[in-house]
């Protein structure tokens, strides 16, 4: 009877490990190929081929144009450049035009804007001819005392009309304006301009040209001797800067309407 035992029963420690499975050509292949491993130099190359790829392809895109044209009849080519010069002739005309169009526009945006400054100088001559608006240059001033109250409302007048003549532009007597239609009344020492009571002393403040309105005044037999025979006295200063700013109401005539069309 022998002690031996069977070979199953012989520890786990001493059995014999299994054999390694071993791998085929094609998953070598496979584990080789994927996951793909680019290094940067490869894809430079990459992009080189492609660029250079395109641009063959674009070459040859324009060699087979070329080649066409080189290939087409002598009508069929004079037909190509025809139109051409029908284009290139549509574009120049369409840019005369437009020039054009802009010389028109520049002009007529030059006139509007000219006919506007023209329009608004009008307007303010008309104003101060009116009264509706200040207005200010060379000038004189007369002062007219009346100490004695004999200067009658006429002898005023007649200082006004005076001064027009010599090419008064804007005057204003004791803060009213004098206009076309202004009118003295009352009596002396009681004298009233467009309804409105003034008192002496009558200052006069005139717009013009002093070297014609000063001689206009002291003329012999002029106002000024006239009114020293009535005991009053006229003093007239020159200056480079006379403001006149007593403004009228501008006024709408009621039957009178302008005849232009």
């Amino acid at each position: 009877m022998s002690d031996a035992h069977p070979p199953h029963d012989q520890p786990e420690a001493q059995r014999p490990a299994p054999e390694p499975q071993q791998t085929t050509g094609r998953q070598r292949l496979i584990a080789g190929l994927w996951p793909p491993r680019v290094s940067r130099a490869q894809l430079v190359v990459a992009l080189l081929l492609f660029g250079l790829g395109l641009g063959l392809a674009i070459q040859v895109r324009s060699t087979s144009d070329e080649g066409a044209l080189r290939g087409a009849r002598q009508e069929d080519l004079v037909r190509i450049l025809d139109e051409l010069d029908d284009r290139s002739q549509r574009l120049e005309d369409e840019r005369t035009r437009l020039e054009a169009q802009r010389r028109e526009l520049e002009n007529s945006s030059n006139q509007a804007e000219e006919a506007r400054k023209q329009t608004q100088e009008r307007e303010r001559q008309l104003g101060i001819l009116a009264g509706t608006v200040a207005a200010e240059g060379p000038g004189i001033t007369l002062a007219i005392d009346d100490p004695v109250s004999a200067v009658e409302p006429d002898k005023l007048l007649d200082t006004i009309q005076e001064l027009r003549a010599a090419g008064a532009e804007a005057i204003q007597v004791n803060g009213v304006r004098v206009v076309a239609d202004t009118y003295f009344s009352g009596e002396a020492g009681a004298i009233e301009v467009d309804g409105q009571k003034v008192g002496a002393p009558y200052l006069f403040k005139v717009i013009g040209k002093p070297q014609d309105l000063e001689p206009a005044l002291n003329i012999p037999g002029g106002i000024v001797q006239t009114l020293e025979k009535e005991q009053a006295t006229a003093t007239v200063t020159r200056s480079e800067k006379i403001v006149v700013d007593a403004l009228r109401p501008a006024k709408r005539p009621d039957y009178a309407r302008s005849s232009s069309q």
